[in-house]
């Protein structure tokens, strides 16, 4: 196989000035995003130093995104999407320009900073299920793989670099700078979406308020396929998320040093952008659910050898080895939920596939803490592991579907 078709699939940036747009936008948005989480992390502890206080940073995240965003999905499968995600976008920009403008005054008190983290979080759960069908709609089905994990491998690169320019935006201006170029990063994204042509659902529109959710649930329910692939996801993510044990795991096995700490945390990223970046053969195999249950395997099973070994190096391997299965599962989950979900149900289940995204991991850290309370940090990795991998192997006996064969939209109803 050439070196060239290893790598990432780029056909869309050359065959889509529209979608070149809209990834320029969103990388430069996601950059901004990841410095306003760190900058809202930094300050919370600066304002209160409580780590009670920290944790309500995430609950102010998870909860908005969990209450609005199904109801987001039936309110974008009746609209025009592309309106919806520029409401979206505008809505997130003014909130960054205010979280701005209280980190220049200074004396907020921390309930209004994490109301505004709240609402901003919210706009984004408006944003995302209309973002969800751009994709699809705008390239050829046998890119659509491509442009995810374009998509995907710009925004593990501006996770790993965000947090960076953070730092040095926070140590040279302060917090008020860094939510302000996160408000101004919105700029591109509203730009590169501007263009768009107006994009209504195809086919019946979402039937208004509880019933056009539960008409979505049903699908996910009814359609075996998609109701694996976020089996799956969920099997991963709240049977074996590790990012919890890393520090008591550094503890046990490694002695406490912080070098070792930041190093784990960081091996997940490294394989993540490195598996997506010469995901070419993934992107043009058309089995995506046969490939997301062997990523998602491989996942349990670098992990299980992570609690088993005594080795730091060793141990950031099997990290590596996780973060790229991680990526390649959930590139390939992306492109089942994206082509065999019907358009006019899109907005729905991607705002499903957004909840699983956001809430198992959370579930996950919260397994993985519990089990080692009980026991210890490498006993729960390691269990954690085994339980993913038998999950995974009931996904794939159960759903014959998924592992046979290529994805198509008309398979079930």
């Amino acid at each position: 196989m050439s070196l060239a078709r290893s790598l990432i699939d780029v056909r869309p940036l050359r065959t889509s000035p529209v979608f070149r747009r809209l990834l320029i936008g969103r990388t430069v948005s996601v950059l901004g995003s990841f410095m306003t989480m760190v900058t809202v992390m930094y300050q919370v502890w600066d304002m209160t130093h409580s780590s009670v206080w920290s944790g309500a940073v995430g609950l102010a995240q998870a909860l908005p995104m969990v209450g609005v965003s199904l109801f987001a999905g039936a309110w974008v499968d009746r609209a025009d999407r592309r309106r919806m995600f520029l409401l979206g976008t505008v809505g997130s920009a003014a909130c960054s320009f205010l979280l701005a403008v209280q980190g220049f005054a200074g004396h907020v008190p921390v309930g209004v900073l994490l109301a505004l983290v709240a609402v901003q979080t919210s706009f984004a759960a408006i944003g995302a299920p209309a973002a969800g069908v751009f994709v699809p709609r705008l390239l050829p089905k046998e890119q659509v793989a491509a442009g995810l994990a374009l998509n995907q491998v710009s925004g593990q690169a501006m996770m790993l670099l965000g947090p960076a320019v953070a730092g040095v935006v926070l140590g040279w201006w302060g917090i008020g700078v860094c939510y302000l170029l996160d408000a101004l990063s919105f700029g591109l994204s509203f730009y590169g979406a501007y263009g768009l042509p107006a994009l209504p659902p195809e086919g019946e529109k979402s039937r208004p308020g509880v019933h056009g959710v539960l008409d979505g649930l049903r699908f996910l329910t009814g359609h075996r396929v998609v109701r694996g692939a976020l089996l799956t996801d969920l099997a991963a993510t709240v049977l074996s998320m590790p990012a919890s044990l890393f520090p008591l795991v550094n503890a046990e096995r490694f002695g406490g040093d912080p070098r070792t700490l930041g190093l784990f945390l960081s091996a997940l990223a490294v394989g993540g952008v490195a598996a997506t970046a010469f995901s070419g053969p993934v992107t043009r195999l058309a089995r995506p659910g046969a490939v997301m249950l062997c990523a998602s395997g491989t996942w349990g099973v670098a992990l299980a050898l992570f609690g088993l070994t005594t080795s730091a190096w060793a141990g950031l391997g099997m990290l590596v080895l996780a973060g790229a299965a991680d990526a390649v599962a959930v590139l390939s989950r992306t492109t089942i939920v994206q082509t065999r979900t019907p358009d006019a149900l899109l907005g729905r289940v991607t705002a499903a596939e957004t909840i699983v995204g956001q809430a198992g991991p959370h579930f996950g850290n919260l397994r993985a803490g519990v089990v080692a309370g009980w026991t210890s940090g490498a006993t729960a990795l390691v269990t954690g592991g085994v339980l993913c991998l038998l999950a995974v192997t009931g996904v794939a006996l159960t759903t014959p579907e998924l592992r046979d064969r290529a994805a198509t939209p008309d398979d079930e109803p």
